[in-house]
């Protein structure tokens, strides 16, 4: 197996850094939002919050935006797929684990057959014969772990760089992080081009999506937290939230009556 435990190098540094700087601006954020401000359940950090959707939104639209363009016109649409395949097949490592710990017994099973099938007759996760099997991918990380467990999502929160996450989340990217087989590959240059890559990759696939939701969001740091906090009820509860908890994904007006 190549992989092996390695010492902190830049890319966690980085990392550190930039959560030191949403602290930073997290606390300077709240300390001046204005007393009559209204204060929504969800998202009690709003300027903050949404100064540093601009700044990832500036970030991406100068830097990422444009190399996953790039990347999406000079890579052919089959080795983008295979690009995918390998690192879902990473990724499948991870959810195993998860399911394992919220004692899913069926979504365990099912990716630890995928993370097999694909290894061996994938070639290393390059294809991706375990769909073909009917093996569907239960994603699963340990934010969704958490949740299950029973810890609240807390707050909307924005991540510099990293953009939508919650308070619960944001305390589960260490695990993600460690927990993740990328982490562990032999080699800081092959990581970090690894690394690289699966950024870019995954910014490429949502571009359409991107630019559709530029064009006709009149506010899109809204629509962006409240996708986000859906999504991420929908993902804990696998699609089938109850209705009698509280919600973070609606306003207080949108409340389901009782």
């Amino acid at each position: 197996m190549p992989f092996k435990n390695t010492p902190t190098n830049a890319a966690q540094r980085r990392r550190r850094l930039a959560a030191a700087c949403a602290l930073a601006l997290l606390a300077s954020g709240c300390a001046s939002l204005p007393d009559d401000q209204p204060r929504d359940a969800r998202d009690p950090w709003e300027r903050y919050n949404r100064a540093m959707h601009s700044f990832n939104d500036s970030v991406d639209r100068a830097v990422l935006k444009p190399v996953a363009t790039a990347y999406k016109t000079a890579v052919p649409q089959l080795v983008r797929t295979g690009i995918g395949n390998f690192f879902g097949n990473l990724g499948d490592v991870w959810s195993f684990v998860n399911n394992t710990l919220q004692g899913k017994a069926e979504g365990a099973l099912t990716s630890f057959w995928r993370v097999a099938i694909n290894t061996t007759i994938g070639l290393g996760g390059v294809l991706d014969p375990a769909t073909d099997l009917q093996l569907e991918r239960r994603k699963e990380d340990f934010g969704q772990t958490l949740g299950v467990w029973g810890v609240g999502s807390g707050p909307y929160f924005v991540l510099p760089f990293l953009g939508p996450s919650t308070l619960r989340d944001t305390v589960a990217l260490p695990a993600d992080y460690y927990g993740h087989p990328l982490k562990y590959f032999k080699g800081t240059r092959l990581r970090n081009t690894l690394g690289v890559t699966r950024v870019i990759h995954t910014r490429a696939s949502v571009l359409d999506a991107t630019d559709l939701l530029q064009g006709a969001a009149l506010d899109d740091y809204s629509f962006t937290r409240d996708a986000y906090l859906q999504k991420r009820r929908n993902d804990i509860y696998d699609g089938n939230p109850p209705q009698d908890e509280e919600r973070y994904d609606l306003d207080e007006s949108e409340e389901p009556q009782q």
